[in-house]
């Protein structure tokens, strides 16, 4: 069955596209260059994270529905994995502030990302790209909270 899309939910999908595609290039050219090895990592595995997001966006775009079932999976067993580790290392305000810079980003980009997608969400009439769009919104609040975990661990973030 072919979705069909209206002009609205395409124009959405394609404000989701450009937010994906630039997730992309930020984490990838920031795990490039973060100084820690630790923040490398969490980087390049978000940037994993974003293309399939953004490959979820194309897939929609093309009238198809997506199966987010094996990447539920695969995500939370990464982030279960990202999140132990970020709590590992514990160097309370002897950080990098390049790295710091690189995180504030990050954290202020999937902020916004998540509220887009929140917005999007509401405008569509397909209870199952409504499903696919809320999943990959929970994968970017799931980076919001690493890098929040990271910045934490590290003394980059302060909760008072």
């Amino acid at each position: 069955m072919q979705l069909q899309l209206s002009q609205k939910e395409k124009s959405l999908l394609m404000d989701q596209k450009t937010h994906e595609e630039t997730c992309v290039d930020k984490y990838a050219k920031y795990a490039n260059q973060a100084q820690d090895s630790q923040l490398k990592q969490l980087f390049k595995t978000h940037a994993a994270h974003e293309q399939e997001h953004l490959n979820t966006i194309n897939q929609i775009l093309n009238g198809q529905v997506p199966n987010v079932g094996g990447q539920q999976n695969r995500g939370q067993q990464q982030r279960t994995n990202g999140t132990q580790a970020s709590m590992t290392s514990s160097v309370q305000g002897n950080y990098n502030q390049e790295d710091a810079k690189l995180c504030k980003d990050m954290l202020m980009t999937e902020k916004y990302v998540s509220g887009a997608y929140d917005t999007a969400i509401f405008e569509f009439r397909d209870s199952n790209i409504r499903q696919v769009l809320n999943h990959i919104q929970k994968e970017e609040q799931q980076h919001g909270e690493d890098i929040f975990q990271y910045m934490q661990s590290q003394g980059m973030y302060q909760v008072q």
